[in-house]
């Protein structure tokens, strides 16, 4: 059987179920329909057999009588997987089940490869995440999962449009790493004889535009950060960043709850979720309490950042927290913070005020001396968002870019360099901006009660295969 250049299917299985699903069992309704997808179950009983086709918008079965449907030995034998167009009347079995009567059909390609065992789906998780082309088809939660990942961009998109945000493309290849922590991944451009970074993030570039006018940006970035895999990183991911002048990091912190609020209303209804098992509530407003603040709550400990630094490295040392001789009283803070608190908390909470000394990108505290106007929110545990009110003050800037470089040199390769044109662009001035970015992947992985990011990552980074 030749195999055609193209298909046109006049309708899908949703489209089929939407209109004709309440007909009576055993109705025939005299209407044509086309529709094309995998054949993905088979059974043949005599002169009738009977397959159910896949498409995008689900499943319907097949009605295959052999006075009526042509080359019907030839039908009987096709393999699970393989894609075929069929024309046929539509109809309900007397069992109830809407369905095709097949009176043409064709083969659009051939699966050479067996589909896993449809009751089965892959047990292997491996196979999974390296062969999504095949998870997609018999794991229907991996299929929603991804639509509704589509579906959580396009919101955002929206939303933020909404509310005058305009949308734009930063470089991917940068020629000096910035805007956050992190090591990069490099390469190098030929023609230029260049070396260059795949970008670990957008902002720099995203608050040159603010300074260039824009007063409303955000971008839906692919960044890459050259760092350990795990359920809650993969080395490339997409990240939200979005910036907007006039406001500072308590404006931020509202636009976050209400964005998320908004989300989880339009996929579930709803803001009372649930996620590994326990009750997560994402309306807002959410708390907001200091990093300071809660290592009481949690430990009873009163730290402080003019602590004894040596009291603060034996403090460190009860929790069994590795540290750096580089490490100064605020970075000591945030370590005991992240390894004795930050994984307990469940509920969404914004946690503010961090040191100065770990947040090079924030402006100062306008009443606490030594901390920053920044928030991380956290949820079920980890961190979902990272924001400040943004430093405006070049002098500054470069003070901190400086001693971030001299951290690089002794050694911290996720520590920045300075950045001469971000500090040209701030010199032309920079308004009172209010930044953030969320992990687009940890949001869907809330959103879709999955514990790992390989489930709302199509093609996972993965070792090579043995």
């Amino acid at each position: 059987m030749s195999i055609p250049y193209r298909f046109e299917p006049t309708t899908t299985s949703d489209a089929l179920r939407a209109e004709f699903g309440e007909i009576e069992d055993g109705a025939e309704t005299g209407k044509q329909a086309t529709i094309s997808g995998r054949l993905m179950l088979r059974r043949v009983q005599g002169k009738l057999a009977f397959g159910t086709l896949q498409d995008a918008g689900g499943r319907i079965q097949l009605f295959a009588p052999g006075k009526v449907t042509p080359d019907f030995a030839e039908f009987c034998d096709l393999n699970l997987g393989d894609w075929i167009g069929v024309t046929g009347e539509i109809m309900k079995t007397r069992k109830g089940e809407l369905s095709i009567k097949v009176e043409q059909w064709t083969i659009l390609a051939e699966a050479k490869r067996p589909f896993p065992d449809k009751f089965h789906g892959i047990s292997d998780q491996d196979m999974r995440y390296r062969q999504r082309y095949v998870d997609l088809w018999v794991t229907p939660e991996s299929r929603a999962t991804f639509e509704m990942r589509s579906k959580v961009m396009s919101l955002t998109r929206r939303w933020l449009e909404e509310r005058n945000f305009m949308e734009v493309e930063t470089p991917v290849f940068h020629p000096i790493p910035g805007g956050a922590l992190a090591k990069p991944f490099t390469t190098h451009h030929n023609a230029l004889d260049l070396e260059l970074y795949l970008r670990i993030a957008p902002e720099l570039y995203l608050k040159r535009l603010v300074a260039g006018g824009f007063e409303r940006v955000f971008e839906i970035a692919r960044v890459f950060r050259n760092e350990g895999i795990s359920t809650r990183h993969n080395p490339e991911f997409t990240m939200l960043e979005l910036y907007q002048a006039y406001a500072d990091y308590t404006d931020i912190m509202k636009l976050t709850e209400e964005l998320i609020e908004h989300l989880a209303l339009e996929i579930h209804g709803t803001t009372q979720l649930t996620y590994d098992g326990k009750p997560l509530d994402l309306s807002a407003p959410w708390r907001r309490a200091s990093m300071l603040e809660l290592i009481e709550e949690r430990t009873t400990l009163k730290l402080r950042l003019d602590d004894d630094i040596e009291s603060l490295r034996a403090t460190a040392s009860e929790f069994n927290i590795p540290l750096k001789d580089s490490y100064g009283p605020g970075k000591i803070i945030l370590e005991i913070y992240e390894k004795a608190v930050e994984g307990e908390m469940w509920d969404p909470v914004f946690v503010t005020d961090y040191p100065k000394e770990v947040s090079p990108l924030s402006r100062d505290h306008r009443e606490l001396a030594g901390f920053t106007e920044r928030f991380e929110g956290i949820v079920c545990g980890r961190e979902l968002c990272n924001a400040f009110s943004e430093l405006i003050d070049p002098e500054e800037q470069r003070a901190r870019f400086e001693d971030q470089a001299a951290q690089k040199a002794d050694g911290d390769d996720e520590a920045m360099v300075v950045d001469e044109d971000y500090l040209r662009a701030m010199e032309y001035g920079l308004p009172p901006t209010g930044g953030l970015g969320i992990g687009m992947d940890r949001l869907v992985m809330l959103l879709a009660n999955v514990q790992t990011i390989r489930d709302v990552v199509l093609f996972p980074t993965l070792r090579p295969e043995a």
